[in-house]
């Protein structure tokens, strides 16, 4: 399941803090910050697709992540692959390194990221 632009900005939140009160959730957003009703139904929607929970704390929200930032990344990155590079990892890995404008030096970092992947599956 997908989250909108909004829902990811606040998920970012909750990742970073792993649980985080509304307040701090307030806290957090950049002027001028959205409205204390907008962040809750935010929240009331992530609930209802199952990626946020919460713990009550006295008549305090403790919100928490249940869904990992890999898991969720890793889903949307795969069904990226899959509809815009019919399936081929390979096409991406390709587009990305051709189109994204990576330094030097990112690119070095990024072949050792291969290389130790190579190095682990062939164990």
């Amino acid at each position: 399941m997908k989250l909108t632009d909004a829902e990811e900005q606040l998920m970012d939140l909750i990742w970073e803090n792993e649980t985080i009160y509304m307040k701090d959730i307030i806290d957090s957003y950049p002027e001028p910050k959205p409205a204390p009703t907008t962040i809750a139904t935010l929240l009331k929607r992530m609930q209802n697709k199952g990626f946020v929970g919460y713990n009550l704390m006295g008549n305090s929200r403790q919100y928490f992540a249940l869904v990992k930032k890999s898991d969720y990344f890793s889903k949307h990155v795969n069904g990226l692959i899959k509809n815009f590079f019919g399936s081929s990892a390979m096409q991406f890995a390709s587009f990305f390194t051709k189109e994204t404008n990576l330094s030097t030096k990112e690119l070095e970092a990024l072949k050792e990221i291969v290389e130790n992947e190579i190095n682990r599956k062939k164990l």
